[in-house]
């Protein structure tokens, strides 16, 4: 298969990509939060093959992204009023909420739940193309399942390139992490997982908010899920990765002290001085949270290396975005998590 490279800002990369999705074709798509890997997701032969594309378990169910905030109710139902709240206020954008399905969406979407997670995606040329096509488009993000997420079209041209019809290319993803999901079907909303739209946002339009389990431990792997990024392994490089927390000094001590030739240590740019003999490499400022998330993934890909035994990394502590950047590296390091302090 030869895969097409579309510029977003070309007058005809709209129409060319409607037509694969209309034609049950594979896109990747850019939005504001990563890339994510696009088909017809009322067509359920279109929505398996982004399944076979990533090698991604069919139990993980898939975010349906429309064109504008009112077309939620083409596809869900028993909508609540704090759905609509939230709509307009962070619609579009990287927000994604888990409602009732109707029975239009197809279960391979939905992996046979009863629910469907939609957005509405910050991307002009995106939202052109779902508007386009006439069908919502169903997009997990771009990477091989399991691994750094695709935050730029040539991270989606390394993984996928020959092997789905087009990428669309807009330029490197502004905020870097997938959307907050909230999940509004039960007697009180509960964050799924954290992203762009913060805790502290969500609860000012709310009021309320339970934070699943998933979001802050590792769940069984034969436990249901209704969102994407629950249950599995995710966002990892080939190799281990430990987050070490604490102190700069204490963390530093320690890393120093368990250092091994084959390791890498990812750190913020203000700590790039006290690892300059542990090859590090930094993913954005401690001062500036949101070049954390925007430059974690390009960071972790760049780890996803055979050759490197052991990744030491460090992690922002606190609320808001650094929230959904722990969740991530979390992920990453399967929860495994080393307290500098205590090991003093």
């Amino acid at each position: 298969m030869k895969t097409l490279f579309l510029d977003a800002n070309a007058p005809d990369t709209a129409a060319i990509a409607a037509e694969i999705i209309r034609s049950g074709g594979l896109v990747a798509i850019p939005t504001e939060t990563v890339y994510g890997l696009g088909a017809n997701g009322l067509d359920e032969n279109a929505v398996l093959k982004i399944f076979e594309a990533k090698g991604r378990p069919q139990d993980n169910p898939l975010i349906l992204h429309v064109a504008q905030p009112g077309e939620m109710e083409r596809f869900c139902h028993d909508i609540p009023e704090s759905a609509y709240r939230l709509a307009e206020k962070f619609w579009p954008g990287p927000l994604t909420m888990v409602l009732p399905v109707k029975d239009i969406v197809p279960k391979r979407t939905t992996a046979g739940l009863d629910t469907v997670a939609v957005r509405c995606p910050d991307s002009d040329v995106t939202r052109r193309i779902i508007a386009l096509a006439g069908v919502p488009i169903a997009a997990p993000s771009a990477n091989i399942s399991g691994k750094p997420s695709t935050t730029t079209a040539e991270h989606v041209r390394h993984d996928h390139d020959g092997r789905i019809d087009a990428i669309v290319d807009g330029g490197p993803c502004r905020v870097g992490v997938e959307s907050t999901i909230v999940d509004l079907t039960e007697d009180r909303p509960r964050l799924l997982r954290p992203g762009g739209i913060t805790p502290e946002q969500l609860i000012e339009v709310l009021g309320d908010l339970v934070v699943d389990k998933a979001v802050t431990a590792q769940i069984d792997k034969d436990a249901v899920v209704k969102a994407p990024g629950m249950k599995y392994r995710h966002y990892a490089p080939a190799e281990p990765v430990v987050i070490v927390s604490g102190s700069r000094e204490k963390a530093a001590a320690y890393i120093h002290a368990h250092f091994t030739p084959g390791d890498r240590v990812l750190c913020f740019e203000e700590e790039l001085a006290l690892y300059a003999d542990c090859a590090p490499l930094a993913y954005g400022r401690e001062a500036d949270v949101n070049t954390l998330s925007a430059g974690l993934f390009s960071a972790l890909r760049i780890l996803d290396d055979p050759g490197i035994h052991q990744v030491y990394a460090r992690c922002p502590v606190g609320g808001g975005v650094a929230y959904a950047v722990q969740n991530r590296l979390k992920k990453a390091a399967a929860f495994h998590i080393v307290d500098a302090e205590a090991e003093a």
